[in-house]
């Protein structure tokens, strides 16, 4: 048996467990004095500095609008009830609303029924393969889907970009532009009025052709066209494509402008032959795809301004001189373009009806 002294001193001897302590406390200790030396001692970048003092006097944006209501989608909605959907859903919900709910505000609130209402157009089908022969049987809503009715302060801010909307239409360059303020928001080829004059029997006389110019706005947007061949009087419900196939006339919304104060029955709406695009091709209207006729139908309700302009040279966004044929000769005559005759035809008494071209 051991001594009581060294069994004492053996037990003052530092064990395995506690050998390691004094280091380890050594290093926190200098981790923590690093850590407490002032932030000013750290080196930095002038783009740290610059990025860290813009962050701290940016203002902070607001938390987004919750949405007033949520309407779910219950059963498949097709072109052809779509506009009754929206109707009903504007009636139920315009008396709790604190702004005046309309159809164009409840779209800008759901901007992706647009793309829905663009991917109808006949062509755009055909190239994914499907013939479409009757384009209001097509689907714009399915059950899941969700609109959102806008809280007041969106609905503020989308009614002014509606309000700073406006069209831009320049004759011999065929092109349509859709502007908010200054900025480009859309371009779009169109065709124009023919340079020639025609009896038409919707008139009871001949008629330049001609696209009128002028400044004014839209006076109406029709959603159930019928379809007057302007030549013959006629009704018709079909229309040959540029493929040659024949097919039911679609369900798109036609906008009709009145130009410089005049109703003159001079509408912007679609063709279902694209391959008149960018001519003077029409009895005076403004033709546009099915595609685009679907983006003005959602950018240019009612009220918005039109200016249609016959400007035979401009200068682009990348600063280059634009110069486009004088397709209706006005350099030879003292004419200017707001003298131009009568390009289309308005029929009293007969809201519902589109009298135009012939070939749509």
């Amino acid at each position: 048996m051991r001594p009581l002294k060294e069994i004492t001193r053996l037990s003052d001897k530092p064990t395995h467990a506690t050998a390691g302590w004094k280091p380890l406390y050594l290093s926190l200790l200098v981790i923590a004095a690093l850590l407490s030396l002032p932030t000013a001692c750290k080196h930095k970048s002038q783009a740290e500095t610059e990025l860290e003092r813009a962050v701290q006097t940016a203002p902070k944006l607001p938390d987004p609008e919750p949405p007033l209501a949520k309407i779910p989608v219950t059963q498949e909605i097709a072109v052809g009830r779509f506009f009754q959907f929206l109707d009903k859903i504007v009636q139920q919900y315009d008396s709790l609303d604190s702004y005046p709910l309309s159809e164009n505000l409840l779209l800008r609130a759901n901007p992706w029924i647009l793309d829905t209402l663009v991917n109808t157009d006949y062509y755009y089908q055909m190239s994914l393969g499907n013939f479409v022969y009757d384009q209001k049987k097509m689907r714009v809503l399915k059950p899941g889907d969700t609109l959102l009715i806008p809280g007041p302060k969106t609905a503020a801010l989308l009614l002014e970009k509606m309000e700073n909307t406006r069209l831009d239409i320049n004759i011999p360059a065929f092109e349509l532009r859709i502007l908010e303020g200054d900025s480009l928001l859309f371009t779009a080829p169109v065709r124009v009025g023919k340079k020639q004059k025609k009896y038409l029997e919707a008139a009871g006389h001949p008629v330049d052709l001609r696209t009128r110019t002028g400044m004014g706005e839209i006076i109406r947007v029709n959603r159930f066209p019928i379809f007057i061949d302007p030549v013959t009087g006629d009704r018709f419900k079909y229309t040959k494509r540029d493929d040659h196939r024949t097919t039911l006339m679609p369900q798109i919304p036609w906008l009709e402008p009145a130009i410089n104060g005049i109703r003159y029955g001079q509408m912007i709406h679609p063709t279902t032959n694209p391959r008149s695009l960018g001519k003077p091709a029409s009895n005076g209207c403004i033709g546009v795809s099915e595609a685009d006729a679907w983006r003005l139908y959602y950018f240019a309700p009612l009220g918005t301004k039109v200016t249609v302009r016959y400007d035979l040279q401009e200068i682009n966004a990348q600063g280059d001189t634009l110069r486009y044929e004088d397709i209706y000769q006005l350099r030879r005559t003292v004419k200017s373009p707001k003298a131009i005759a009568v390009a289309g035809v308005w029929l009293k008494n007969t809201a519902g009806v589109c009298v135009c071209d012939t070939m749509f």
